[in-house]
Formats: structure tokens, C-alpha cells, sequence
């Protein structure tokens, strides 16, 4: 009985095997939805990049986030399901003291693209950033302004916005 089941589950095993198309696997290299990529600028002197320290980021939806530290560039995953997203962008967010927190909250308004991609793969999305309202903050605490570099999201290789604190 034993080995009956270990050679069912062999011939079944090869089987599924057998059956499988180019399609049923997403190859690792296959563009997929991309997120915002954001650099940040010293306000003083508007062309130098500036490190930003103990990077909190979450979107306000949810509780857990991303943390970066002494980075001047971060990627954003940006909402899938709906035309807006809105990120808490927390300096000194990403250690233990929140006594020392400084907000900022930013609502990024953009129009989606699906395209689909293969069976395996699904679809992906992209973004257009709004012409007129492609970034939203209500009031600045550590940061001074904004600038949109790129409004088209459609890979990772580029620049979107810039932000200057």
C-alpha cells in the first residue's frame, strides 16, 4: 500500500509537471506594478540630495509602515484599488523616542492603467500623477515643498518627486 501511494504521488507529481505552460510562471523579470520613487533635496541648496534620518512612512490606513535611514532616495507602493493614497511621512518616525516625531502628510491623487501581462503574472498597473493636484499637503511641518519630476509611473528607473526639507 505504501509504495502504491509513493508512486501516485510520483506520477502525479510529473504530471503537474508536464502540464505546466510558459504562462503558469511569472518570470522574475517581468515588469511589474511600480512603485513611486521619491528623492529628497536640501531646501538651502535646491540641487544637493540630502539624507533623511529615521524615515517613518505608513500609509494612513494602516498601522505598520516602512522605515529608512540616511537615504535620499525611497521607493513608495502606491494604492492598486482606488485613484489617491495618503502617506504619513514621519522624520524621526522610524526610532523608539516619538517625543521627537515631526509630521507631514501627503495625499498622492493619480489616474491607473491595468495592463495585462499573462496568466501567471496578472496584471499590472501604472500611474499618471494629476496635473493639478498630483501631491496634496495639508500643512508642511518638515517640509518645504515639493516638485513633480516625472508624473507618469510606469517602472522604477527615474525620479517622480522630489521633496525639499
Amino acid at each position: 500500500m505504501k509504495k502504491y501511494i509513493i508512486t501516485s504521488l510520483a506520477l502525479l507529481l510529473a504530471v503537474s509537471f508536464w502540464n505546466c505552460e510558459k504562462d503558469d510562471i511569472c518570470d522574475a523579470t517581468t515588469p511589474t506594478t511600480p512603485k513611486l520613487i521619491i528623492e529628497f533635496y536640501d531646501t538651502a541648496n535646491p540641487t544637493e540630495l540630502k539624507n533623511v534620518t529615521n524615515l517613518g512612512i505608513a500609509e494612513t490606513a494602516f498601522e505598520t509602515g516602512f522605515a529608512f535611514n540616511a537615504v535620499s532616495k525611497i521607493t513608495v507602493p502606491l494604492r492598486t484599488n482606488q485613484d489617491n493614497t495618503t502617506i504619513n511621512f514621519v522624520l524621526n518616525g522610524s526610532d523608539d523616542d516619538t517625543t521627537n516625531d515631526i509630521s507631514d502628510v501627503i495625499t498622492f491623487n493619480y489616474s491607473r492603467i491595468n495592463t495585462y501581462i499573462s496568466r501567471a503574472c496578472g496584471y499590472k498597473t501604472t500611474f499618471i500623477l494629476n496635473d493639478l493636484d498630483g501631491l496634496v499637503i495639508p500643512t508642511s511641518n518638515w517640509i518645504s515643498s515639493f516638485e513633480i519630476v516625472q508624473p507618469n509611473i510606469i517602472n522604477e528607473d527615474e525620479t517622480h518627486v522630489k521633496i525639499y526639507f
